[in-house]
């Protein structure tokens, strides 16, 4: 059987997608693919000028979004055009920085991977009519949500256990946002992704000797923006796909790979935990998403 590839993408014409964090790596090719096959794509970056300096040709638009301030999260929604969105492509996120702080006082890694997806959506959400696609990671399977200290305040803070805190987070959000539209009867569903181990410039903004080793681990073993991409646009145009599908490279370990749909960690499938964390996250940033 013949492994699926973005060639295998249907005709996006007519369709709205948003992409966050469009302007590099996997985001940009995800946008830049959809525009290609004829989508109407809206590239959400923190820095518009880096947007529009790689802003791909087609039907495009670069708005600036920054999912670690609040603010920005309901600027974006206020001042998007009220057209109905196709897809809503969660990609943006940051890895094992060191201990910062959002806008609004959240660790920085669970206030932009997790809280500033959940408001996008939220507040976006009655527009979008097909599709939610998360962008998690292999590394949630070291994560654990510490409802009494999701913001690493109680804690001494560890950068790699909090970026699968937040990735874990952003499974568990797809899972319960997919069992929430299915129970109200709409026709949205909500699929996540990973990349597997790519070789993009997230790795190098840990600012840590492990996050450069890894930098050169990926050069060796991982795989390019456009291949690691794949999982995201698999999510974003496969037709007929059962809500709650996660997507992530089909080679050994999922480092690697075409598209294929995989499992998730127990910790991730857990629906009281992710209610717990749904109610928790609709009162740190005030948004109700479904």
């Amino acid at each position: 059987m013949a492994q699926w590839t973005a060639r295998d993408i249907p005709d996006q014409a007519g369709r709205t997608v948003v992409v966050t964090g469009a302007s590099s790596g996997i985001g940009l090719v995800t946008a830049r693919v959809l525009a290609a096959r004829g989508a109407r794509v809206v590239l959400a970056c923190r820095d518009v000028a880096k947007g529009e300096a790689v802003s791909p040709p087609g039907d495009v638009e670069v708005r600036r979004l920054d999912l670690a301030d609040l603010a920005s999260v309901r600027a974006f929604a206020d001042t998007l055009p009220d057209d109905a969105i196709d897809v809503l492509v969660n990609n943006a996120g940051v890895m094992a920085v060191p201990h910062r702080r959002t806008v609004d006082g959240f660790e920085l890694q669970f206030g932009t991977n997790h809280l500033g997806h959940f408001a996008l959506t939220g507040l976006l959400l009655d527009r979008i009519r097909d599709r939610v696609v998360t962008v998690s990671s292999v590394t949630h399977r070291i994560g654990r949500i510490v409802m009494d200290d999701l913001n690493w305040e109680r804690r001494r803070y560890l950068r790699w256990p909090a970026y699968g805190q937040s990735k874990l987070a952003n499974l568990l959000f797809t899972y319960e946002l997919n069992r929430r539209l299915t129970a109200s009867g709409s026709a949205v569903r909500a699929y996540a992704a990973h990349p597997g181990y790519a070789n993009t410039n997230l790795h190098s903004h840990s600012e840590s000797l492990f996050g450069h080793l890894m930098v050169l681990a990926g050069r060796a073993v991982g795989q390019s923006a456009e291949l690691a991409a794949q999982p995201s646009l698999y999510a974003a145009t496969m037709p007929n796909l059962p809500g709650g599908t996660y997507v992530g490279p089909g080679g050994p370990m999922e480092i690697r790979g075409a598209p294929k749909i995989v499992g998730s960690a127990r910790a991730a499938r857990d629906p009281r935990v992710a209610a717990m964390l749904w109610d928790r996250s609709e009162r740190l940033t005030g948004v109700e998403t479904a």
